[in-house]
């Protein structure tokens, strides 16, 4: 991967958003292990206000764990999937107290071993949790690896993981998943992307978006 087009990207990140940090509200590991496993497929803003209250209520590992799965349901209802965030988030407290002594294991590979902890949850636990290098993929950080050239359209969440690894210093792999978040959820969107005003436009790779080149050029 081309060393010059990295550290452009890597430096209009750092201009754009210095200061990117994980949005989903938490006070220690099991809370941000829940806050990700209930982010699946809903935004953070609504997994934040939700556990405002879920966080008050469910104190400890034991208290997920011991709850009746009707109420930890009623509990998750605001938001997508609940049922099955759910069951997940009560065979994960009931697993932690089994055989990890209650505590969230630190490990990416022991934390896949948790019901409905996949990848890119165990990702974000070991990076955020316990500062451990790692870059979750999620579909912001591929979009915009694959808008940006970093990887291909046609390559897997897990072959997007080991070319970002590759191409980006460890040392700010943590920094830079962030900040891809950031600039997928607030400027290179999905829909919409501000195109207009965007400082990477020239290296995009969706041929849609050239039009945009004469206006930032005029």
């Amino acid at each position: 991967m081309n060393k010059e087009r990295v550290k452009r990207i890597l430096d209009v990140f750092d201009e754009m958003y210095p200061d990117a940090k994980c949005e989903l509200v938490h006070q220690n590991e099991l809370e941000l292990l829940i806050a990700v496993m209930l982010s699946a497929q809903t935004t953070d803003a609504s997994v934040n206000k939700l556990t405002a209250s879920l966080f008050q209520k469910y104190r400890c590992v034991e208290d997920y764990a011991n709850a009746p799965l009707s109420q930890l349901e009623n509990d998750l209802r605001t938001i997508g999937l609940y049922r099955n965030k759910a069951k997940n988030i009560k065979a994960m407290a009931q697993k932690l107290l089994s055989d990890f002594d209650g505590k969230v294991p630190c490990d990416h590979e022991t934390l896949q071993t948790l019901p409905g902890v996949g990848r890119k949850t165990a990702n974000v636990v070991i990076s955020e949790g316990f500062k451990v290098p790692a870059i979750a993929v999620d579909t912001h950080v591929e979009r915009i690896s694959k808008r940006l050239g970093l990887a291909f359209k046609k390559d897997t969440v897990l072959i997007v993981e080991k070319k970002l690894q590759k191409a980006i210093p460890q040392e700010r792999w943590i920094k830079t998943h962030h900040q891809m978040i950031f600039f997928g959820r607030y400027h290179c969107k999905a829909v919409n992307p501000d195109c207009q005003h965007c400082s990477l436009i020239d290296i995009c790779k969706e041929p849609k978006r050239k039009k945009y080149l004469n206006i930032k050029k005029d």
